[in-house]
């Protein structure tokens, strides 16, 4: 499949750029609140948003016409044309400078920072970096790179050999259920069929159920930190997928008080983590 890949070519998109505008709702924040487990209320105008409001902001629409079969956009435009099946987040790293706030006109500022092709046990894998600046009418609210990786449809990471759950000095527990995912898809208009539609996931891919996002995993990794420390948010986070978190089953919530911050992690019902996230003050 290496071969088939004209880096050269999908190098080209590096230094492109967008920006998109959006404004935050006070429905949006109720949407968001209530799939991140968080008391709804009634939030007003200058009321903070949840952390990673932005990632609900501003989504791209496409008509119908122009999504592939697994949901996503055709390749091209912005992001380049990798032509492999499988895309998926696999982690980055956020910059919190300020909270982001109802009523808030926000704008996001996105460059194609770098493209790397790399082999893994499940063949080829193509990472896309991507730089965004998120501001709002007080200046620049969060700083963000996305890690996008790319791969083929064939191939299912081995299994490797379970090691004992971490412990963990902080954890909460919940169900990741259909809903839930649906709730947050709807949030982020993001039709990637793997989040929705079982046959699709299961007879397509290959997986075994509906796959948890991993940006709300993210989500709920960031405003576990935050209340860790009396609502605030990590000067920086930095994140990294681990394995897919299915949907029919519980999952943890956990963190680590460290020297410099805390570990904090995602986890599926036998307690084997899915996503690391390392925040800072």
């Amino acid at each position: 499949m290496t071969g088939k890949l004209d880096i050269d070519h999908l190098r080209q998109w590096i230094g492109r750029s967008e920006e998109a505008t959006d404004i935050v709702t006070a429905q949006l924040v109720r949407g968001l609140r209530a799939t991140l487990f968080q008391e709804i209320g009634e939030p007003k105008a200058g009321d903070a948003a949840p952390f990673t409001v932005h990632w609900c902001l501003a989504q791209p629409v496409f008509p119908m016409s122009m999504l592939g079969p697994d949901g996503h956009p055709t390749r091209g435009g912005f992001l380049p044309p990798v032509p492999l099946p499988r895309r998926m987040w696999a982690g980055g790293e956020i910059e919190f400078l300020q909270p982001l706030r109802v009523g808030d006109e926000s704008t996001r500022t996105s460059r194609i920072a770098d493209l790397q092709v790399k082999s893994g046990s499940t063949g080829t894998l193509c990472f896309v970096a991507v730089e965004h600046s998120i501001s709002s009418p007080r200046g620049v609210a969060i700083r963000e790179r996305q890690d996008i990786v790319y791969r083929e449809m064939t191939g299912i990471a081995p299994a490797t050999a379970k090691t004992p759950p971490p412990k963990a000095q902080h954890r909460e527990i919940h169900v990741s259920d259909a809903v839930l995912l649906f709730r947050y898809s709807a949030l982020t208009f993001n039709g990637h069929r793997i989040h929705y539609d079982r046959d699709y996931v299961t007879r397509v891919e290959g997986y075994p159920g509906l796959i948890f996002h991993g940006p709300l995993q993210a989500a709920l990794i960031i405003e576990m930190a935050a209340k860790l420390r009396s609502g605030k948010p990590p000067k920086t986070f930095t994140y990294r997928g681990l394995q897919p978190l299915f949907e029919g089953s519980e999952f943890s919530i956990n963190a680590n008080e460290t020297a410099d911050g805390m570990e904090l992690w995602t986890a599926n019902a036998e307690g084997q983590p899915t996503m690391k996230g390392t925040a800072v003050w």
